[in-house]
């Protein structure tokens, strides 16, 4: 028989990190902003001139190496993309804990 465990939703509170609410915000946030990237077709050095850094950030950002982009500055780079950020607080859903 084979065990499985279902994921939580956030893969960083699986792989028990800490902040892992934090490194999951910064990826849903670096998720959009390379959809952004794709979808108006920039390259990494075009994208870096819009946003203000090196194409060396941006390459790092989109592999997913998030420290030292705190989640106010990947906002600041989707804004520099025309985009709105909105942040949203609403009641918490109920965690069910998982053997």
């Amino acid at each position: 028989m084979i065990h499985v465990t279902n994921g939580s939703g956030n893969v960083f509170r699986d792989l028990n990190l800490p902040d892992a609410d934090v490194l999951q915000a910064k990826a849903d946030l670096v998720y959009r902003l390379s959809q952004i990237i794709e979808k108006r077709g920039l390259s990494q050095v075009q994208a870096a001139e819009i946003i203000g850094v090196s194409q060396p950030k941006i390459s790092a950002l989109l592999r997913g190496r998030l420290e030292g982009f705190s989640i106010e500055r990947i906002m600041r780079f989707l804004s520099a993309l025309d985009q709105d950020v909105q942040i949203s607080v609403r009641p918490a859903a109920r965690r069910i804990e998982r053997v």
